[in-house]
């Protein structure tokens, strides 16, 4: 690959990132269980969530295993605090790893419809 080109990749990829972390926060705050997860979030949850979020931007790739670490590495920072605890950093841990297979599913729909437009 040419430097341009990687250039032009890495663009899109935290391009990618950001739109996976967005649609992440979305689907959690506005899905099927919307309006309860919206009741229970906490200062805290939202500030580890654009811990994440960040995490994505920094990352060349979001895979699996990519994503599991970051999720991991900001929860146990906030288990750490008196004021959340491992229990509910825990919980944080686990809901964001269980959204992550619509967080994925919904990328490549995103990236499927950009392959598209650029067909046309």
């Amino acid at each position: 690959m040419t430097k341009k080109k990687e250039n032009k990749n890495e663009g899109k990829i935290g391009l990618a990132a950001t739109v996976v972390g967005a649609l992440a926060a979305g689907y959690y705050l506005y899905g099927p269980k919307g309006t309860e997860n919206r009741k229970k979030i906490s200062a805290w949850s939202l500030k580890a969530k654009a811990e994440v979020l960040e995490k994505f931007e920094k990352t060349k790739e979001v895979t699996d295993e990519t994503y599991e670490q970051a999720v991991d590495k900001v929860t146990a920072k906030y288990a750490k605090m008196k004021s959340v605890g491992e229990e509910e950093a825990d919980k944080l841990n686990r809901e964001l790893k269980r959204h992550w297979r619509a967080i994925k599913r919904a990328a490549k729909e995103e990236e499927a419809a950009e392959a598209s437009k650029k067909k046309k």
